[in-house]
């Protein structure tokens, strides 16, 4: 299980990676394994701010349809397109090319409370 340090992470299987003022956001390699094959993701939240734990959007695999949630506050400023096309990118490297979306942290202190790769390897089990 592929877990990077660096990242944060929350209890709902998301990460967070923070590049000044901005954020990237996906799932983990963990949720990704147990959604199975991801073959589509559907966020219509660009240009709207979200409350930590709000929905961004679904992402639809074989078996299930699953809620992406905000892991912080923030207002969503992209949708990665080329998971549009490639959904199986999630499956094939969910903290690169993977990636759902990209937002402003409008409190920036929230990333403080989730967990690091440690802490999250623990939650799992690892």
């Amino acid at each position: 299980m592929n877990i990077p340090q660096g990242l944060r992470y929350s209890d709902d299987h998301e990460w967070l990676r923070i590049e000044g003022d901005e954020a990237y956001i996906g799932i983990t390699d963990f949720a990704q394994h147990e959604l199975g094959d991801i073959v589509f993701v559907d966020v219509d939240t660009v240009g709207e701010t979200l409350d930590k734990n709000e929905t961004i959007g679904t992402i639809e695999a074989v078996k299930t349809v699953s809620d992406i949630l905000m892991p912080v506050s923030g207002e969503v400023l992209e949708f990665n397109e080329g998971i549009s096309d490639n959904a199986a990118a999630i499956n094939n490297d969910p903290y690169g090319e993977g990636w759902i979306v990209k937002i402003r942290l409008t409190n920036p202190a929230e990333a403080d409370a989730l967990k690091d790769a440690a802490a999250y390897s623990s939650f799992i089990g690892l």
